[in-house]
C-alpha cells in the first residue's frame, strides 16, 4: 500500500522519466511515415546526457535571467503533475491545491520564463522565436478559458479529477455534445502548442517556422538540457490533460495498492504513444500553413470552445 505522498512523487517521476521516451517514439514513428530511418527511440536520453556533460556558455550582455529562465520553467513542469490525474482516478492531497486554470497559469509561467530567457540572450533568432511564442500564446488562452468554463459548468468545479470522473460515469456523459466540443477544442490547442500544425514541423530550423526551436538557439550545456527536457515534459503534461481528463480517463489506478498504481504507468504511456501517433499522422497528412494563418487555426479552436459553452448553457449539451 502506497501513501498519497508516494503516489504523488511517482506521478512526478513518471512525467520526468517517460517524457523523453514519448518524444523519441513519436520522432521515430514520424520519420517512418516520411520514409526515413529516423533516430533511435532512446535518442532523447542520449542527447540529454550529452548536453549535461557540456559547458554552459552565456552571452556577454546577458543577465541572470538567461540562466534562471530554464530553471524556473523546468520547476514549473515538475509542479503540474501534482495537480492532474496522471496515475490515479481519485484526487491526491495536493491535487486540491490547484485546478485546471491554476495548472494553465503554471504552464504559462514556464513558457514566459523560456521566452524571457531567449529575449535576454540578445540573439536575433531567439528574440524572433520569443516574440512569436508570446504573440501566438495569447491566441491560445481564450480557447483554454472557454474549455475551462465548459468543465466548470459540467462538474460545478474546474478540478480535473472531477471532470474525468464525470466522463467515466456513463457513456452518455462521455459523448455529450458539450464534452466532445470541449475535447475537440483542447485537441486543437495541443496540436498547436506541441508544434505539429499549422506551420513547418516541430523540429524545423527554417526561419519561417521557428517558434519553440528558436527560443533555445542561444542556450547550451545543462541549460539546453533543461529546455529540451522541459519541452518533452510540457508535451506529456498536455497529453495527460487531454487523455486522462477529456478523452480516455480509463486505466487509472482506483486504489493505493502498489500493483495498481505501477500498472497505470505503462497503460498511460501506451495511451500517450497512441495519441502521439495520431498527432504524427495529422502532422504528415496536411500541408503546412503560412505563419500568420495560425490566427485562423486558433480562431477555429476558439469558436468550437464557445460552442461547447453555448450548447451546455442552452440545455442541449
Amino acid at each position: 500500500m502506497l501513501t498519497p505522498i508516494e503516489i504523488q512523487g511517482l506521478q512526478v517521476l513518471t512525467i520526468l522519466v517517460c517524457s523523453p521516451l514519448l518524444s523519441g517514439v513519436i520522432a521515430h514513428i514520424e520519420a517512418r511515415l516520411q520514409g526515413r530511418r529516423g533516430p533511435r527511440i532512446l535518442q532523447p536520453y542520449y542527447d540529454l546526457a550529452k548536453f549535461l556533460r557540456k559547458e554552459t556558455l552565456i552571452p556577454k550582455d546577458a543577465s541572470w535571467v538567461f540562466v534562471a529562465g530554464p530553471i524556473v520553467a523546468f520547476s514549473c513542469y515538475l509542479i503540474v503533475p501534482f495537480l492532474i490525474p496522471v496515475l490515479t482516478n481519485y484526487p491526491l492531497p495536493l491535487g486540491y491545491m490547484g485546478d485546471i486554470l491554476g495548472g494553465g497559469f503554471i504552464l504559462a509561467l514556464a513558457g514566459f520564463s523560456v521566452s524571457l530567457a531567449a529575449a535576454e540572450s540578445g540573439g536575433p533568432y531567439a528574440q524572433l522565436g520569443s516574440s512569436r511564442a508570446m504573440t501566438f500564446g495569447a491566441l491560445i488562452e481564450p480557447s483554454i478559458l472557454f474549455v475551462i468554463f465548459t468543465v466548470a459548468l459540467v462538474t460545478s468545479t474546474d478540478l480535473p479529477y472531477f471532470e474525468a470522473a464525470t466522463a467515466r460515469a456513463s457513456l452518455s456523459q462521455a459523448i455529450r455534445p458539450a464534452h466532445l466540443l470541449a475535447a475537440l477544442a483542447f485537441f486543437l490547442v495541443v496540436l498547436n502548442d506541441t508544434g505539429r500544425i499549422p506551420v513547418e514541423t516541430h523540429s524545423s530550423t527554417l526561419e519561417f517556422g521557428m517558434i519553440d526551436e528558436a527560443r533555445t538557439l542561444e542556450h547550451s550545456g545543462p541549460l539546453l538540457a533543461l529546455l529540451r527536457w522541459g519541452s518533452a515534459m510540457n508535451q506529456m503534461l498536455l497529453y495527460v490533460i487531454l487523455l486522462n481528463v477529456f478523452v480516455a480517463p480509463w486505466g487509472l489506478a482506483g486504489t493505493r495498492q502498489a500493483g495498481a498504481v505501477l500498472l497505470a504507468i505503462p497503460v498511460f504511456v501506451g495511451k500517450a504513444v497512441g495519441l502521439g501517433v495520431l498527432f504524427a499522422l495529422v502532422d504528415n497528412s496536411f500541408s503546412k500553413l503560412r505563419l500568420f494563418k495560425i490566427t485562423e487555426f486558433m480562431a477555429a479552436a476558439f469558436v468550437i470552445a464557445i460552442l461547447a459553452v453555448l450548447v451546455l448553457y442552452l440545455g442541449g449539451g
